[in-house]
């Protein structure tokens, strides 16, 4: 399937699916997107000093790097994903240019530069397992603070967001953690609520009126 690196409308890359007409961050910005979505209505929301998080869909790496810039908490950090991202492609990234940070740079190729399914200390406070593996293949029971909900969209994956896969996502959550995720359709509000979601209705990122966010 063929893909291409685009630049989205904050001058920040993604990379496109031309025959999906999917992207693997918004077209209206894509670091805009991870810090609305996944920091302010996420991350923020913790008040634990020690938060384990768990990334469905890992990709790219950005909500991952963005998470290891912006937070003074100890962070255990799990980013999922079937279909690792190419080095080549990641190499073309421009994210190191468009965030602030120390280190940003060595972190990014630190992340990626880490083994599959290894646990790895990337800083003092915070460390990175990558599982590559499927969703469903997910048995974690009360084990996450928090979940970044980042897989593609409904529209070409629908069996990504079911009520089966929403009560891996359950299971996973400790009691009272919170998963968010960009997307706001009706019928993914209803299959978090059937499983035993509290879900709200939130404002968007820059290109989207409403995102959501549940919690267990």
């Amino acid at each position: 399937m063929k893909r291409e690196i685009i630049t989205t409308a904050d001058g920040s890359n993604t990379i496109h699916i031309p025959e999906w007409n999917e992207q693997y961050h918004s077209k209206h910005g894509a670091i805009q997107e991870a810090y609305h979505v996944f920091i302010r209505n996420g991350l923020e929301q913790i008040s634990k000093e020690n938060i384990a998080i768990l990334e469905i869909g890992f990709g790219t790496g950005l909500n991952c790097l963005i998470t290891l810039l912006e937070s003074n908490k100890t962070i255990h950090y799990i980013g999922v994903e079937a279909y690792p991202v190419a080095l080549e492609e990641l190499k073309k990234l421009n994210y190191t240019d468009n965030l602030n940070g120390k280190n940003k740079a060595n972190y990014f190729q630190v992340i990626h530069a880490c083994p599959w399914d290894v646990k790895q200390q990337i800083s003092k406070q915070f460390s990175l397992t990558k599982q590559k593996k499927f969703f469903q293949e997910i048995t974690d029971v009360n084990t996450y603070d928090l979940i970044y909900f980042d897989a593609f969209g409904a529209r070409v994956q629908p069996e990504l967001w079911t009520e089966k896969i929403f009560t891996i996502m359950y299971n996973s959550l400790r009691e009272n953690g919170i998963l968010v995720t960009y997307a706001a359709k009706g019928t993914i509000r209803r299959a978090m609520i059937a499983v035993g979601f509290s879900v709200e209705r939130l404002p968007g990122p820059p290109g989207k009126r409403e995102m959501l966010r549940a919690t267990k």
